[in-house]
């Protein structure tokens, strides 16, 4: 049975009803667990929450603690679990492999891999139709850049402020956000840029990004063009022309940029720098680690909403739904130069993996997640505009499908981040009430929702009336 908790703050909003039931909790003591956490784990792995969840089980779009505590799951293990906790069609799948065969490595063939890899190039356009499978993002995006720097000879590469593309000693380079930053030599032969954040930056407007809801910043553009963007480009080829040499291997870049809060370019940035890169010589990389697999609702890959066929695309986390993997798409062409001396991945597209990820596809598509991502994201985000509408603490709300960014200000005219402690207190008051949401941005002032895309109309009313209650009993304590 599941028991009631009493939240140090009350909502109106009922939890939807959900009739699966968790298993009983056997396991260790919390106490237990605490105890393990800070003698053996190591330490760089953070918990979130004063009080971290202890979680046991899940279902769909919901998780269970230790106590038999149901949580609406509005961060998906880091845009991670994709169709949706223990999902019954790739539990199944897994399970019936795991009984075949778990792992030969790719030096012999095997069904899983072959079919697997027709399967998802199929769902690229031309020429991008060959895969490289690994066990994560980070590996992913370093083997992206080794790519690109083999295959034009150049060594060069840039990406944008506040990208998040791994954290191996190779990617950190790329990574562009001080808390990931540790103080050793890295970023060799990696520049960055000018960030176009169309709410942050120096310049946006009100019709600038891809999204039910635009920013509350005026707009100075005229018919047909858009001023942010030609500014934000002439910052690029300002590094462009200062920073690398003539010549570079690549550029990358997030469709939507995932650890900084969900943050979009105005529309035709990315077309314009794609074909300044080119010009260079170089490779144009997109990283579809959170916003691929139908995400982002109107399209499969975030790079199609931006009308860019990228020459690399690197993909991990819904890929695999929670299963550790990986993958770079590319043409056969950019592939051949990796062939010219061995490099190898040990359980890179093992059995396994191909299974749980070929699962993946077919759930995607069988629940008409992209339309759902699309339908219900689209509903949330106009939903949560309402919100900042009301609070003078709500900045902005961006984003598109299932992929949303909620920016906390002290005030909308400064746009000043709202303090952490105060960003905390909310947050912990949302978890208090059932329903879990990630933190990004550069200050973690930036609250980020991307549910697994199986979610409900009726979960996101739940979810906004929970929001709800925690800003404005934050309004109440700042009074």
């Amino acid at each position: 049975r599941q028991q009631k908790w009493k939240s140090s703050v009350s909502t109106q909003a009922k939890l939807p009803p959900c009739d699966f039931v968790p298993e009983k909790y056997e396991s260790y003591p919390y106490e237990r667990m605490q105890k393990i956490r800070e003698q053996n784990i190591a330490p760089s792995l953070r918990t979130y929450y004063k009080k971290p969840l202890l979680l046991h089980q899940g279902h769909m779009q919901w998780l269970f603690d230790h106590e038999g505590r149901r949580y609406l799951d509005l961060f998906a293990g880091i845009v991670t679990v994709s169709v949706g906790h223990c999902h019954p069609k790739v539990t199944m799948a897994t399970q019936k492999q795991l009984a075949r065969l778990w792992h030969t490595t790719n030096i012999y063939m095997y069904p899983a891999i072959h079919e697997y890899a027709e399967k998802l190039t199929s769902l690229f356009p031309d020429p991008l139709k060959v895969v490289y499978l690994t066990n994560s993002g980070s590996e992913a995006n370093d083997l992206a850049m080794f790519m690109a720097r083999l295959h034009t000879h150049n060594f060069d590469i840039v990406s944008l402020r506040g990208g998040y593309h791994g954290g191996s000693p190779y990617t950190l380079g790329l990574t562009s956000l001080t808390p990931y930053k540790h103080g050793v030599a890295n970023g060799f032969g990696c520049t960055t840029t000018m960030l176009p954040d169309v709410f942050r930056g120096p310049w946006g407007g009100s019709h600038c990004r891809d999204s039910p809801v635009q920013t509350v910043r005026k707009c100075s553009c005229t018919e047909g063009g858009c001023l942010a963007k030609d500014q934000y480009i002439e910052q690029f080829k300002d590094t462009l022309n200062t920073s690398v040499p003539k010549t570079v291997a690549g550029f990358i870049a997030e469709p939507i940029q995932g650890v900084n809060g969900a943050v979009q370019y105005p529309r035709n940035f990315l077309k314009e720098a794609y074909q300044l890169i080119r010009e260079r010589g170089g490779l144009c990389i997109s990283d579809e680690v959170q916003t691929g697999f139908g995400r982002t609702g109107s399209h499969f890959w975030g790079f199609q909403t931006h009308g860019v066929v990228p020459d690399i695309v690197t993909l991990a986390k819904g890929i695999g739904n929670g299963f550790p993997m990986a993958a770079v798409v590319t043409t056969k062409e950019i592939a051949s130069s990796l062939a010219q001396n061995l490099h190898f991945n040990t359980f890179g597209g093992n059995p396994l993996a191909c299974v749980v990820g070929a699962a993946v596809l077919d759930a995607i598509e069988e629940d008409c997640l992209q339309k759902n991502s699309e339908d219900v994201g689209t509903y949330m985000l106009l939903e949560l505009a309402k919100l900042r509408d009301k609070f003078e603490i709500v900045g902005d709300v961006r984003g598109k499908g299932l992929m949303i960014g909620v920016e906390m200000v002290t005030d909308k005219d400064s746009r000043r981040p709202l303090p952490a402690e105060e960003i905390s207190q909310i947050w912990e008051d949302c978890k208090d009430m059932g329903v879990l949401i990630g933190r990004g941005g550069l200050y973690s002032q930036t609250f980020r929702i991307k549910p697994p895309m199986c979610i409900t109309k009726r979960d996101v009313d739940f979810a906004v009336e929970v929001f709800r209650t925690a800003l404005q009993k934050h309004v109440e304590r700042a009074a």
